[in-house]
């Protein structure tokens, strides 16, 4: 944790919604003129994409069904962990992309599926945000949590999230229900050993709950909408937390427990937004503070 370089985690596994957070993250960064340097989760990985294949394959043959990417054995969590203490001991770091497709491999004239270059963090950013799997993992040695000022968590109920992933994954990637299936099933204990525990540090989560019924999210049709949905906020420490101010301004929101708010879906958002953005301005000022202090 650092005064003049803060870490902002938002940490979710695949199809939880993260990449929506992220957008309002990006939106509340642009409104603010904050200078983000961001840090993509798939960035690391340890292996590419058909390196992962192949690893896979060699996992399986051994009699191992388990290996994803949601475990040790596929990421670099010490090295994701030397980039939040660098960058919040100095503001530097060594960080990569990874080209999911097409469009975002085509600059950099390389196949999808692989990544770039290694390279410093640019110099003069304000933060640095991570979105990924595994922004708040703690094993071994590692303990990601530890760094980050301000830590987010994005977890819908785990039906809602296998429905978001089965319908990702079959309409972008052409994945038939069976593939999806043997991947959840394939994850799992890693799922349950390196995922979850995350939702445990995280300073603040957001958990959509459907309000339709998705007992088995494997013959879901659709995705619940927003409006069929509430999103619990779950405060770790609830101290200095208006709640009065935001039931005011998130209509139809009530109070589950001392530290919850429960809000419509299609509040989730705009609760972000009034939510998130005191908290970042927050860091600013205390980053501006620190640096004026230092420069005394």
């Amino acid at each position: 944790m650092s005064a003049k370089h803060p870490v902002v985690v938002c940490t979710g596994s695949s199809g939880s919604g993260t990449t929506s957070v992220t957008r309002t993250f990006q939106w509340i960064f642009r409104r603010e003129e904050i200078n983000a340097a961001v840090v993509e989760g798939d960035a690391f990985h340890r292996y590419d994409r058909l390196q992962m294949k192949e690893k896979m394959a060699e996992a399986e043959a051994a009699g191992n069904m388990h290996l994803s990417h949601f475990g040790p054995e596929a990421n670099l969590f010490a090295e994701l962990e030397e980039l939040f203490r660098s960058y919040g001991e100095s503001g530097g770091g060594r960080l990569r992309r990874y080209l999911h497709d097409d469009v975002e491999a085509a600059p950099f004239g390389q196949p999808p599926g692989t990544f770039t270059p290694w390279q410093d963090v640019p110099e003069g950013t304000d933060l640095l945000f991570y979105e990924g799997l595994h922004g708040a993992v703690i094993s071994g040695d590692v303990n990601l949590a530890r760094h980050a000022d301000l830590l987010i968590g994005v977890v819908p109920i785990i039906n809602l999230e296998w429905i978001q992933k089965l319908h990702r994954d079959k309409a972008l990637r052409g994945y038939s229900t069976e593939a999806v299936t043997n991947t959840i099933l394939r994850r799992m204990p890693d799922y349950v050993n390196y995922v979850c525990p995350q939702f445990a540090e995280t300073h603040i989560n957001f958990q959509r709950v459907p309000t339709v019924d998705t007992s088995n999210p494997f013959i879901a049709r659709y995705i619940p909408t927003a409006d069929e949905s509430f999103v619990v906020i779950r405060f770790k420490n609830p101290k200095g937390i208006d709640f009065p101010y935001l039931l005011s301004m998130l209509h139809d929101s009530f109070m589950s427990r001392p530290n919850i708010i429960v809000v419509p879906g299609g509040k989730m958002e705009l609760a972000m937004q009034i939510i998130l953005t005191p908290l970042l301005l927050k860091l600013i000022d205390g980053r501006r503070r620190a640096l004026s202090a230092a420069a005394r």
